[in-house]
């Protein structure tokens, strides 16, 4: 079964399956390094982590538009649906099996709050079950141990930020990739802006050295990477 990713860049993605597209935190309009338009995108399913505007972004125009459902925690559910968009709410350690496989939402230590300043309750991180893929996103977070735990559930790929400041930088990235021990990880929420510029060649060449068994992928906007 191919999976297909495409990166728009900052933590926004595109997962193709043979059951849906699904889109992570479509963050595209005002974002300076989004290769696409919002009006662009296709999708199927939105998964988002938390509800700052770089991660929630797009999603009630495209939900609205495409009539894809949001998946998210149970606060950014209801405000979704309140915007008028298809939605199923999980809370942290909760799954659920949709077409194109399941989702289960993992911890993740940042904060979270809604446009209109309202709560947007825990953030969270995605484990994805694919058919036999398993992809953790672990969008934005700081390094917690318990991604040992994650990482026992033997990872095809993780999607890591490095961009420091606002999430791990590479420091606690590499220690990241190590609890992890994911067959392929992508690094991801940097040089989006200049506060969180980071030289990901770097960070793969340290992850390479670390840990010889992990391959490293560092996409551009808009590049892609097939499982």
């Amino acid at each position: 079964m191919a999976v297909k990713l495409t990166w728009f860049s900052h933590a926004s993605w595109s997962i193709e399956t043979p059951n849906g597209t699904l889109l992570i935190d479509p963050f595209l309009t005002g974002n300076p390094a989004a290769p696409v338009k919002a009006d662009d995108v296709k999708a199927n399913f939105i998964l988002v982590s938390h509800g700052h505007n770089d991660h929630l972004g797009d999603t009630v125009a495209i939900a609205k538009r495409t009539g894809a459902t949001v998946i998210s925690n149970f606060e950014i559910a209801a405000y979704c649906d309140k915007q008028g968009c298809e939605v199923h709410p999980l809370h942290i350690g909760g799954g659920h099996d949709f077409a194109f496989g399941r989702v289960k939402l993992t911890i993740a230590h940042h904060g979270s709050a809604l446009p209109d300043g309202s709560y947007g309750g825990n953030p969270c991180g995605f484990l994805l079950t694919i058919g036999k893929t398993k992809i953790y996103d672990a969008a934005d977070t700081g390094l917690f141990y318990d991604m040992k735990l994650i990482g026992d559930e033997k990872l095809d790929l993780a999607l890591v930020p490095i961009g420091d400041n606002f999430t791990m930088g590479p420091d606690d990235a590499v220690r990241a990739a190590k609890l992890l021990r994911a067959q392929v990880l992508i690094p991801m929420h940097y040089n989006t802006f200049a506060l969180i510029k980071q030289d990901a060649g770097a960070f793969a060449s340290r992850v390479k050295k670390a840990l010889p068994k992990t391959k490293v992928v560092v996409l551009k906007p808009g590049g892609t990477f097939e499982l």
